[in-house]
């Protein structure tokens, strides 16, 4: 049992080496991100991790993902740039509000780990998961995917770029390839130990 603990411990430390959260955060310091709103979510995880330990960044805690879009956008006005963390099915939250980013012509990032992708088990998550990419596009927001460690950072690193450059909404969707997808067999026998 010790051994097994071991390698996964060895394991978990190599994949964090690699994981795209160290590289995109340093691109969001690289690029003065003051804010950091999100709903939390479990693909985004070490992201948040490392930005709540940041001094310099605010991370803030919705209780719905359209009030990021709200937030984001007078963080702007403020002076303050930011960025938002959401799961695809938070985009749906967001239909209306996402309007606001377009008409005021303020920058609006966001990252989306998507559900209802590659090997989903919830039948829930699908929907929304097939949708999040058209839904988007529809309300003006330039979409790009990205469905390997190295598609984040690249995309993240662009993203910054033309958004704040062009004052438009985009956003990066992060693949279940990258975040990995939930295993239903391995959640129930978590929970029932």
């Amino acid at each position: 049992m010790y051994e097994l603990r071991r390698l996964h411990l060895k394991h978990t430390k190599k994949m964090q080496a690699n994981h795209w959260s160290g590289p995109v955060y340093h691109l969001l310091r690289e690029h003065q991100i003051r804010q950091i709103a999100m709903v939390p979510d479990a693909g985004h995880a070490n992201l948040i991790r490392l930005c709540e330990a940041d001094k310099d960044m605010l991370v803030i805690r919705l209780t719905s993902e359209e009030q990021g879009v709200a937030l984001l956008g007078g963080a702007w006005l403020g002076g303050v740039k930011g960025i938002l963390l959401m799961q695809s099915s938070g985009v749906g939250n967001c239909i209306n509000m996402l309007s606001l980013s377009t008409s005021c012509q303020f920058p609006l990032i966001m990252l989306v780990t998507m559900r209802g992708d590659h090997a989903e088990f919830n039948p829930s998550q699908v929907p929304m998961g097939q949708a999040t990419e058209t839904v988007l596009a529809a309300m003006g927001v330039i979409v790009k995917r990205a469905d390997t460690h190295e598609d984040v950072i690249e995309e993240v690193s662009g993203v910054l770029r033309m958004s704040y450059n062009t004052l438009r909404p985009m956003a990066v969707l992060i693949g279940q390839k990258v975040i990995g997808a939930k295993d239903f067999l391995k959640l129930t026998h978590t929970v029932s130990q």
